[in-house]
């Protein structure tokens, strides 16, 4: 049971209702993240903003992946996890076994994965205060500065769906049952 309300184009705030319809078209199906945001249509704007700005970074789609992965299991988001699982598996390309190690939070055998998912998870654990050895070790694995500041980029986009989802619990969609992750509520500033 969620705890705050899952709008509906009919029911949403009439700043959220249309994004919230075209979510729905080109999804096929309306993410309950999105049913949860549109209760602050702000909200609802900054994210699928934000998430049009990050899909135009240099990060891969498969890139972009890891840090969302990353960052949702960090944060103990299952649906987010659940969700980016679906967007790994099915359209970045990622195979099982990268996806199940940054499920758990371990690194994936492709080294230049692993050194983005433990950058990204620096960026967490520092709240952005990395390392130099975590940025040298980022660069060695052939990532530029402007990476760098992309997955900071990323991780705050994944902040806002995690924290929203970890506030609000909607239910996972039927669409990502599949998906499902009952991972281990971690916090980021363990």
């Amino acid at each position: 049971m969620p705890r705050l309300p899952l709008r509906t184009p009919g029911d949403a705030p009439t700043e959220a209702q249309e994004r919230l319809t075209a979510a729905e078209k080109a999804n096929g199906f309306l993410p309950n993240l999105l049913r949860l945001l549109a209760n602050a249509p702000a909200a609802l704007e900054a994210y699928q903003t934000l998430s049009g700005i990050n899909a135009r970074t240099g990060l891969s789609l498969a890139e972009r992946e890891v840090v969302q992965i990353t960052a949702a299991a960090t944060h103990g988001c299952g649906f987010c996890v659940a969700g980016h699982t679906a967007i790994a598996t099915k359209k970045a390309g990622l195979d099982a076994g990268t996806v199940e190690a940054l499920r758990g939070l371990a690194p994936p055998a492709d080294p230049r994965l692993a050194a983005l998912a433990a950058f990204t998870a620096a960026v967490i654990r520092s709240r952005g205060q990395v390392e130099e050895a975590e940025l040298a070790a980022f660069r060695a694995a052939g990532f530029t500065d402007a990476n760098a500041l992309e997955v900071v980029l990323g991780v705050s986009l994944a902040t806002l769906c995690n924290f929203a989802n970890n506030l609000g619990q909607p239910p996972l969609n039927p669409e990502l049952e599949a998906f499902r992750w009952d991972g281990p509520r971690r916090l980021a500033a363990e």
